[in-house]
């Protein structure tokens, strides 16, 4: 399978304040990364303001959500702050989002905002992309859509740029290559970008990550886990470009807490 160029994002927030968050977006952009995701949660910094600073203090760097969950936001308020970054950053700028996980239901409560049903909560990201292409006018701000079951993987194929897998952490390469196929199939022949979020670099886990993904490193070296890349720079790089060749997915994040870890997998791949 012909695969894109690849592209590596990190996922990091703004919670240590202004002066580490620019530090981090320089940083990232030093490393190579070509995103820098900022995550959506009533605990932490507006994603909104993290990456318009983000943008501001580096020259190349893009930046996106990681991604907007549909129930926070009516879908035109989403769609005017993700127009409003796009214009702000140059176009650098790159909106993700999803229909948000169990925990959103509390955070779309505590701002008076209904959580809505699974299909519901996909309709808001349809009509949040909708909005956002009115706004846009002739430019066009990149969507990436977090697609984990089959509906949400139909809408991503049909109306996003980029998508991320975002099944089961278990989820075995055939189910994987499964999904990359339905999604390929729902673009029509559109250039869609395929993308995964690498959770674990390496041999260990930090704790709150065990406890988001609900999984210890040994289930997940036993079940083959795509969330996870172990070995030297070289052995990630190698699997990598295994993943591309097998699932053509070619845009990899990784958590802020791997940012150093990942960097020479990024060098060995750059250009590729």
């Amino acid at each position: 399978m012909a695969g894109k160029t690849f592209r590596f994002g990190v996922v990091a927030a703004a919670q240590e304040g202004g002066a580490k968050w620019r530090e981090t977006a320089r940083r990232a952009e030093d490393l190579g990364y070509s995103t820098l995701l900022s995550p959506d949660n009533l605990r932490l910094p507006t994603p909104t303001a993290a990456l318009a600073i983000a943008a501001a203090v580096t020259t190349e760097l893009r930046v996106g959500t990681f991604v907007y969950a549909s129930p926070l936001r009516t879908p035109r308020a989403a769609a005017w702050e993700a127009h409003s970054l796009s214009v702000l950053t140059e176009r650098r700028f790159e909106m993700g989002i999803g229909t948000g996980i169990p925990p959103m239901r509390e955070a779309a409560a505590e701002l008076g905002l209904p959580y809505g049903t699974g299909p519901e909560r996909l309709a808001q990201v349809s009509d949040t992309i909708s909005h956002l292409r009115r706004l846009d006018g002739d430019a066009h701000t990149p969507v990436m859509v977090a697609a984990g079951g089959p509906k949400a993987r139909r809408l991503a194929g049909e109306r996003a740029d980029i998508v991320t897998l975002a099944g089961s952490v278990l989820a075995s390469r055939a189910e994987t290559a499964e999904y990359a196929a339905e999604i390929r199939s729902a673009a029509g022949g559109r250039d869609v970008e395929l993308a995964m979020n690498i959770f674990v670099v390496g041999e260990e886990i930090p704790p709150w990550i065990r406890g988001f993904i609900g999984h210890d490193h040994e289930t997940l070296v036993e079940h083959d886990s795509l969330t996870l890349l172990r070995g030297g720079p070289a052995a990630m790089a190698d699997e990598l470009q295994r993943r591309r060749e097998e699932l053509g997915v070619s845009y990899y994040s990784v958590n802020g807490a791997f940012i150093q870890d990942f960097a020479p997998v990024i060098a060995r791949l750059a250009g590729r």
